[in-house]
């Protein structure tokens, strides 16, 4: 199977995980580069020029998450955005900084990239050699995860699972 025909499977679990920990969440396929009117909207004017660089590469999967929570933590947005990229064959270096250009453009704090395969040790490693390898400007970290396309749910989360709190 292609990379594409795993991802509505996984932006269905993705949005589970969302469901129960978000007011309100709102995810897209856009891996062909169509973005909706309903996720352009929350692009700041200032940052519109992203989409001229997103014609040549999008995430996989793009969307917001809405929260009280937030609101409180963050003081000045009620929404954050999520990218995801997905990945079929074995995770390589230049995957992990696809997702942080994506990650940069959106100035997304859920940034996911996603394995079919199990994630290999060697990235692991160098995300603890080299510790800047997964962080974000915010302070948060990319995370990998490997799903499961058998059964349909994810097996991993590198370095933490940003559900579990």
């Amino acid at each position: 199977m292609d990379e594409k025909d795993y991802y509505l499977v996984i932006k269905n679990e993705l949005g589970k995980l969302l469901k129960k920990k978000f007011d309100e969440y709102y995810l897209e396929i856009t891996a062909n580069k169509n973005f909706s009117n309903k996720l352009k909207k929350k692009i700041d004017e200032d940052r519109n020029i992203i989409f001229s660089f997103l014609k040549e590469a999008a995430p996989d999967i793009t969307g917001y998450v809405e929260s009280g929570f937030l609101t409180q933590l963050l003081e000045w947005k009620r929404y954050v955005f999520v990218v995801v990229e997905i990945k079929r064959d074995k995770l390589k270096l230049d995957d992990i900084y696809q997702i942080r250009k994506y990650s940069e453009l959106f100035d997304a704090r859920l940034s996911l990239l996603i394995s079919l395969k199990d994630i290999p040790e060697e990235i692991k490693r160098l995300s603890k050699a080299v510790e800047q390898l997964l962080s974000q400007p915010d302070g948060e970290k990319i995370i990998i995860a490997q799903f499961s396309p058998h059964e349909k749910c994810f097996k991993e989360w590198f370095p933490k699972n940003p559900f579990s709190w």
